[in-house]
């Protein structure tokens, strides 16, 4: 039986992975580094350790161990200064209903900082579990980071569904062994194919979780 929701932030509740990839265009073109948008998007759900790993060698550049905190800190530094990061339409109502009737987690690459900071302005007492890029050693895609998830909830995977929008997020769980539903945001719809239902756009995720509501 259905008891427990596990959510993807950036891109699924939050309308934030613009200002993330402009913050890793910025701190990239500091290092000499030149990427775009679209590259970051590629990523989406990697731990920043990960992610700036493959952006440096998606150039054939390598990075040092000892430079990643400060190039992190830099780029959590603009992204905290960029524009306003904001809810997609409807998501915090949504959750509210949610929350009454499902236990709700919150799995995402981003660092716990930001994310703390996030939740606490839009979703305050919403999650009861919430996993962040830095309390993983292996991001997505690998499992862990759902897999996690599921041992804090205390729950058997059958018991619970993941929304993600991104498609390393989506092979997560999928290796993880969790069904999984894709809404596309800022990749194709196709990119998301190894998700278990792909929905057409924020809306229909909307319609297709109140639907759920069994209260």
């Amino acid at each position: 039986m259905l008891s427990s929701l596990i959510f993807d932030m950036d891109g699924v509740l939050l309308d934030s992975m613009p200002y993330h990839a402009d913050a890793w265009i910025r701190v990239c073109d500091e290092w000499g580094i030149q990427i775009s948008r679209n590259d970051v998007y590629e990523i989406e759900g990697a731990n920043h350790f990960l992610g700036l790993q493959w952006l440096f060698n998606s150039v054939g550049r390598d990075i040092e161990a000892e430079h990643y905190g400060m190039i992190l800190d830099r780029k959590v530094e603009i992204f905290s200064q960029l524009g306003k990061v904001e809810p997609f339409d409807g998501v915090a109502d949504c959750l509210k209903e949610l929350n009454g009737c499902f236990r709700l987690a919150l799995v995402t690459g981003s660092e716990r900082v930001t994310v703390d900071r996030l939740v606490s302005e839009f979703f305050p007492d919403t999650f009861e579990v919430v996993v962040c890029g830095d309390d993983i050693r292996r991001g997505k895609p690998c499992p862990d980071p759902y897999l996690k998830a599921v041992e804090m909830l205390g729950i058997e995977k059958n018991e619970c569904m993941v929304i993600e929008n991104a498609p390393m997020g989506v092979e997560a769980a999928k290796n993880a062994g969790l069904y999984c539903i894709g809404v596309p945001t800022y990749v194709p719809a196709e990119k998301l194919s190894d998700a278990d239902l792909v929905l057409r756009d924020h809306q229909s995720l909307l319609g297709y979780l109140q639907e759920m509501l069994p209260c």
